[in-house]
Order: structure tokens, then C-alpha cells, then sequence
């Protein structure tokens, strides 16, 4: 039961795999603009020796992130869904944020800036599965943000500049979903933007 998971949300590329056992192996490229020609040359070179056919399963970072490469892995992931018919997990860049950070606290707000002065912000639940998003991915302003830290008090956490280095936590909690018997269909994986790239 080999899992794929794609983080293109930044101008870092991650991947990570894993296998029937559990093992993982992971890999991140610093790739900017090269993202879009590149992507599909590293994943067909990062899962070999396996074929696309041994896959069971895939995981995509949904954003929030830059548009083009948070568009740019969704299109991927769900073509690739599409036409191996495999269930697709589409993963909060916040929520693999804060599950990276699980073991240092029980609930973590997670911060990341937005285009216009904004943030990205959430907070959530991680001392267990699954994972209960207190509050729900959205966008805020400063203001409201830090009203909204004000009145939950717990630690926060900024979001690294190179996303792809969580790309393994997109893979085990896409892992997590799969043993409790969930298989979306890659038609249910949509991206969250927050914001519009342009007004």
C-alpha cells in the first residue's frame, strides 16, 4: 500500500512516499518559477523503482500557499487521481503545520501572511486523530487576527518560508485518513485560495 504526497504551495517542491510498512522517504527541491517544468520530471524520477500502477493512494497540500504552485500541485494530483482511480487526500498547509508541531503542544495556532496586509490563520486540536480544526482555515486581518489570538491564548506558530519541508506531515495525515477507511474521490480534492490573486 504505497502513498504519494505532493507540497507545492511555496516555491519549495516537496515529496514524500511511503510504503506497505510505513517507511517514509521524503525530498524537497528549491525550485521558484521552475516548479511547473520541473514537477512532473522529479515525481516520475522520485518514486522509481515503483511504477504509478503501485500506488494505493495520493495527498496533495490544498493551501493555503501561492496561487500558481498551490494550483499547479491540486491540477497534478487530481489528474493523476483521475486516471489511476485512486482516492485523493487534499491536506491543510496549516493543519501540516501544526502537525509537525504536534509533540511540543496540544493545540496550536498557525499563522501565515496573505497578499494586502492579511494572514492566513488557524487553530487546532492535534493531540489526537484526527485532527479538530478549532478554528477553521480562513483569512484575517491583523486586527482581527490578534483579537482572535487574544481570546484563545494558545501558542502560535508562523509557517516556514519553504512549505515543502511538511510535506510529511501531508503524507501521515493522508495516512491517518486511509486507515480509518476514508477514500475521497479526487472530484471532492479542492484547493483553498483564501484570497483572490489579483483584487
Amino acid at each position: 500500500m504505497f502513498g504519494l504526497a505532493l507540497h507545492t504551495t511555496s516555491p519549495q517542491l516537496g515529496l514524500a512516499l511511503q510504503d506497505e510498512t510505513g517507511n517514509t522517504r521524503s525530498q524537497t527541491w528549491n525550485l521558484g518559477r521552475e516548479t511547473s517544468s520541473q514537477l512532473h520530471h522529479l515525481l516520475a524520477t522520485f518514486i522509481q523503482p515503483l511504477s504509478w500502477q503501485d500506488l494505493s493512494w495520493l495527498a496533495v497540500a490544498k493551501g493555503p500557499g501561492g496561487f500558481t504552485g498551490t494550483r499547479l500541485g491540486m491540477v497534478t494530483a487530481r489528474i493523476l487521481a483521475q486516471q489511476l482511480n485512486l482516492p485523493l487526500f487534499a491536506i491543510s498547509t496549516l493543519a501540516a503545520v501544526a502537525w509537525s508541531s504536534r509533540e511540543q503542544h496540544p493545540v496550536i495556532a498557525v499563522e501565515m501572511p496573505a497578499q494586502r496586509g492579511q494572514r492566513f490563520g488557524a487553530i487546532y486540536q492535534v493531540n489526537s486523530y484526527p485532527i479538530i480544526p478549532l478554528i477553521q482555515d480562513q483569512v484575517f486581518t491583523p486586527e482581527g487576527w490578534q483579537k482572535t489570538l487574544e481570546q484563545h491564548s494558545y501558542p502560535l506558530i508562523q509557517t516556514p518560508t519553504n512549505l515543502g519541508e511538511t510535506v510529511l506531515s501531508v503524507l501521515e495525515l493522508a495516512d491517518l485518513e486511509w486507515k480509518q477507511g476514508e477514500r475521497p474521490n479526487w472530484t471532492e480534492a479542492l484547493p483553498f485560495y483564501g484570497q483572490h490573486p489579483v483584487n
